[in-house]
C-alpha cells in the first residue's frame, strides 16, 4: 500500500468544505441524513470513511498519526482548505489531532462526545461478537443479528454494527471493516491527545446528556488543548448523540459554524 491511497468519501452539495469523520466501527453512511442537511445549508459536505472502515482501503497500520496523514492526503487530493471539521468519538480524536497538527487547514472544529483524555479498551464484547460471525453459515442479516445478540444486548448498537455487512458475492455476506487490523490495534483507539497539542481557533465540544464520554473533570483538559472551546450538552442523547437527537445536534452545529 502506498501512503498516498486516498480515503473513500461521499461528497454532497457545494460551498465551504465541511468534513465529517465517523467513529470506531462506523462509516460515512451513518452521517448521510445530517450530511444532506448540512449541504442544504450551503456547505460542500465530505462524508469520509477512515482507513479500515467503510469503503476505504485496508492496512495493518492503524493509529491516530496515520489517520491524520490520511486526512491530510485527502485534503490535498481534493484541494481543500479552510475546512469545517467534525468528528465523532474515534473520528473526534482524529479531528483533534489533525487540527492541532494542521491548524492552517481548519477554520472551525466540532468534536462529538469524546474528550482528549485516554480511554481504556471497552470494545471487547463487540469485537468478540463480530469475530464470531461465520459467513460460511450465516446467510441473512437476521441470522447475524441473532449471533451478535449473544455479545451485544442493545438492539440499536447491533443495528449500527450490522451496517458493516455487505454482499461480497451472490449469497455470501462479509464485513466491510478490516476486523483483524482493528482488533490488533484496538488499544490505539483510546489514546490521549499528545500533551503539547493545541488548537487556538473556534472549537465546539458536544456531549450527550446520557453519555459518560465527556465528564465534568474533562473540561479543564479540553480548555488546555482548545482554549476557545465551548462545551454544549445535547439532551436526550447518549454516545450516538447525532443519531439519538439529530434535531438538537444539527441546530448546535449550524449555530456554531454560522
Amino acid at each position: 500500500m502506498t501512503n498516498k491511497e486516498i480515503l473513500h468519501s461521499n461528497i454532497l452539495g457545494e460551498g465551504k468544505p465541511f468534513i465529517i469523520l465517523h467513529g470506531f466501527l462506523g462509516m460515512s453512511d451513518n452521517w448521510k441524513t445530517l450530511g444532506n442537511q448540512f449541504s442544504e445549508a450551503g456547505f460542500q459536505v465530505h462524508l469520509v470513511d477512515q482507513r479500515n472502515h467503510g469503503r476505504s482501503f485496508h492496512s495493518d497500520v492503524f493509529n491516530y498519526e496515520v489517520l491524520v496523514e490520511d486526512l491530510k492526503n485527502y485534503c490535498e487530493a481534493h484541494h481543500l482548505g479552510d475546512i469545517v471539521l467534525l468528528g465523532h468519538s474515534m473520528g473526534g480524536k482524529t479531528a483533534m489531532l489533525f487540527a492541532t497538527e494542521y491548524p492552517e487547514l481548519v477554520s472551525k472544529l466540532i468534536i462529538a462526545d469524546i474528550s482528549p483524555r485516554f480511554y481504556p479498551i471497552h470494545h471487547d464484547a463487540i469485537l468478540d461478537g463480530l469475530s464470531s460471525l461465520n459467513f460460511e453459515e450465516l446467510k441473512t442479516r437476521g441470522a447475524a443479528d441473532k449471533v451478535l445478540a449473544n455479545f451485544v444486548s442493545e438492539p440499536g448498537t447491533r443495528q449500527f454494527l450490522l451496517k458493516n455487512l455487505y454482499w461480497i458475492e451472490k449469497g455470501k455476506l462479509a464485513l466491510r471493516i478490516n476486523l483483524e487490523a482493528l482488533k490488533e490495534n484496538v488499544s490505539e483507539v483510546g489514546e490521549a491527545l499528545p500533551m503539547h497539542a493545541k488548537f487556538d481557533k473556534d472549537t465546539l465540544f458536544l456531549r450527550g446528556d446520557k453519555s459518560e464520554y465527556i465528564a465534568l473533570q474533562d473540561e479543564a483538559l479540553i480548555t488546555r488543548h482548545f482554549p476557545l472551546a465551548k462545551i454544549t450538552t445535547i439532551a436526550n442523547a447518549g454516545h450516538w448523540l447525532h443519531a439519538e437527537n439529530p434535531e438538537d445536534f444539527y441546530k448546535a452545529v449550524i449555530d456554531f459554524v454560522n
